[in-house]
């Protein structure tokens, strides 16, 4: 596995999505809810989220999160772009779609 590969698998894992179980949006509480969700086919795969991201904003991802928003499983990405800014990219869990980008 390629280093970037590997950081960003770590970056998910250590995201590891806490929250509370009555919070809103609910964020996936570990990477197994996230395996599952990937298992029964309600998301795509990290892997595959990124490479989207990446044609559209190459960059480096610095954070990872998985949440529910509006009944929607969303991955919310944070990534440093080649000029130094920061962006948060939306993206549609099930579909793959990039739903919304803004520069933080």
């Amino acid at each position: 596995m390629c280093s970037g590969l590997r950081r960003i698998r770590t970056l998910i894992l250590a995201a590891a999505l806490v929250a509370a179980s009555s919070g809103v949006p609910s964020v996936a509480r570990d990477h197994d809810d996230a395996r599952r969700a990937v298992e029964a086919g309600e998301i795509r795969p990290f892997a595959d989220i990124l490479n989207v991201v990446k044609r559209k904003l190459p960059g480096e991802v610095v954070g990872v999160k998985l949440e529910r928003e509006a009944g929607a499983w969303m991955y919310e990405l944070r990534v440093v772009d080649d000029h130094g800014r920061l962006f948060e990219i939306h993206v549609d869990a099930r579909s793959g779609e990039v739903e919304r980008t803004q520069e933080r």
